[in-house]
């Protein structure tokens, strides 16, 4: 897979879509302060690891990072064990279109990125003025990584960076996202307490990850930092539009749009079978230059005309494989619910807690455990 701004990773990790990862994924963006991280996302002890950072700080220093800003650096980071975890449960299943498309663009993401829409006009039109990026794609953009940034994740970069670096599946990739990250730091950017970001090192409002910064990041409010971590999101929303920018957007063309809904001319794409096609556009390219994903590019262009009052999309997908439509699995939600069996949501998406609450209601009624959805199970 091509690797695109910061989808190093395989892909919409949490993006606010719980626990969605994969080509398609929406962020990788932790929740919560950094108290009330998971065990595995704190320090542990690791001889292998201290080694490595041993080396690291001599090749470092090589390249011209004082001990000084290494130590300040490193001070009070480790080795994670759940970030080895979640790089190596990257590849799973990916999610079918419709599914991505109830996450990225739900009721919530869509009445929450009209609100910050609104809250941030001003800004987002400076910012569409001066790189030419439309402001609802910036806003969507914002929407699917941080959940407008609510999401921007807690973990130290170098802790992230330097465990995944020592892991070695990706190291070299990884040791580079470190070294930027001393850059960032030396070049007075950020402290080093406030170098967070995802699990895997991607930082701030629109998940940037430190290459990218160092390429992409802009002093759009004038103070002096590329702020993408604040809570001021005006660096970040400017630093994705430059980004797009620099790679290809077209002014004033639309991303594309469902086919037949008078989206213009471009290419047509269906990317689940039996469901709408797309037309899309050049801009549609340079969106997957974000994420290289067709569902995200279209997630992102979908959420976008939401934002500013565009319809659902008309088209209808197909059944899934088990013979349910997305209404099935709705109700099928609402009714363990009902039942006390917690779903996690009634969004129609089938995952984890989904499928827990029907192997506890399975269990209670003494059937067959096999915590999948079905027809039969609307009888409930």
């Amino acid at each position: 897979m091509e690797i695109t701004r910061r989808r190093f990773s395989a892909g919409v990790a949490a993006l606010g879509l719980a626990g969605c990862s994969g080509p398609g994924a929406l962020t990788s963006a932790e929740t919560g302060s950094a108290a009330s991280l998971s065990a595995d996302l704190r320090p542990a002890s690791n001889a292998g690891y201290d080694a490595w950072v041993a080396g690291f700080r001599k090749r470092a220093q090589g390249q011209g990072f004082s001990s000084g800003l290494i130590d300040r650096a490193f001070a009070g980071t480790g080795y994670l064990p759940g970030v080895v975890t979640r790089d190596r449960n990257q590849i799973e299943r990916k999610r079918s279109l419709e599914d991505y498309l109830s996450i990225a663009a739900s009721d919530e993401r869509v009445s929450k990125g009209r609100a910050a829409f609104a809250r941030h006009r001003g800004t987002l039109k400076a910012i569409e003025s001066a790189y030419g990026v439309d402001s609802h794609i910036v806003a969507a953009i914002w929407g699917l990584e941080s959940f407008y940034g609510e999401r921007r994740g807690s973990i130290p970069v170098v802790s992230a960076t330097s465990t995944l670096a020592y892991d070695g599946r990706r190291g070299r990739f990884f040791e580079r996202q470190l070294l930027a990250a001393l850059r960032i730091l030396r070049d007075g950017q950020t402290t080093p307490s406030g170098l967070v970001g995802s699990w895997a090192g991607a930082m701030g409002h629109t998940q940037f990850i430190p290459t990218s910064y160092l390429e992409y990041a802009v002093d759009f409010t004038g103070d002096g930092r590329s702020d993408i971590w604040s809570d001021n999101p005006a660096d970040a929303l400017a630093s994705t539009a430059r980004y797009l920018s620099r790679n290809g957007w077209r002014r004033g063309l639309r991303w594309g749009g469902e086919a037949g809904s008078g989206s213009g001319d471009g290419n047509i794409i269906r990317p689940q079978p039996g469901g709408p096609g797309f037309v899309t556009t050049a801009n549609f390219r340079v969106i997957k230059r974000y994420n290289n994903s067709d569902s995200y590019a279209i997630g992102i262009g979908h959420l976008a005309d939401r934002i500013v009052g565009g319809p659902p999309l008309r088209g209808k997908f197909p059944p899934d494989g088990n013979g349910m439509t997305k209404d099935d699995r709705v109700q099928l939600q609402r009714r363990l619910t009902a039942k006390g069996f917690d779903t996690g949501g009634t969004d129609g998406v089938i995952g984890p807690k989904t499928r827990d609450a029907i192997r506890a209601y399975q269990t209670r009624e003494g059937l067959p455990v096999t915590g999948e959805p079905s027809l039969a199970l609307l009888g409930i």
